[in-house]
């Protein structure tokens, strides 16, 4: 069973900063991709940001230069480094991998900015 964790969401004024954090099963982790989704009220789940087991990263346009996507395999930990927050990132935001064909999702943490 692989079980995702995330930490981190809160409330934010525009032009701040959030860490989110998303722990997960270590037999897992090394070997894994990761992605970081979100989803905002009445629109479709999107991806953010993921990152290879190699470390190599690719963003959604809309927080090209603002987010960064990293891994700590020693700790079995990805994270997302948001800055220059703008109320359109707004969303639940979700971790997420794939194993054997099947694609396991965390539960979610709330990131809301204030205009």
């Amino acid at each position: 069973q692989v079980q995702l964790v995330e930490s981190g969401g809160g409330l934010v004024h525009a032009g701040g900063s959030l860490r989110l954090s998303c722990t997960t099963s270590g037999s897992i982790f090394t070997i894994n991709n990761m992605g970081w989704y979100r989803q905002a009220p009445g629109q479709q789940r999107e991806l953010v940001a993921a990152i290879t087991s190699g470390g190599s990263t690719n963003y959604a346009d809309s927080v090209k230069g603002r987010f960064t996507i990293s891994r700590d395999n020693a700790w079995n930990t990805v994270y997302l480094q948001m800055n220059s927050l703008k109320p359109e990132d707004t969303a639940v935001y979700y971790c997420q991998t794939t194993l054997r064909s099947v694609a396991y999702w965390g539960r979610g943490t709330q990131v809301t900015v204030s205009s």
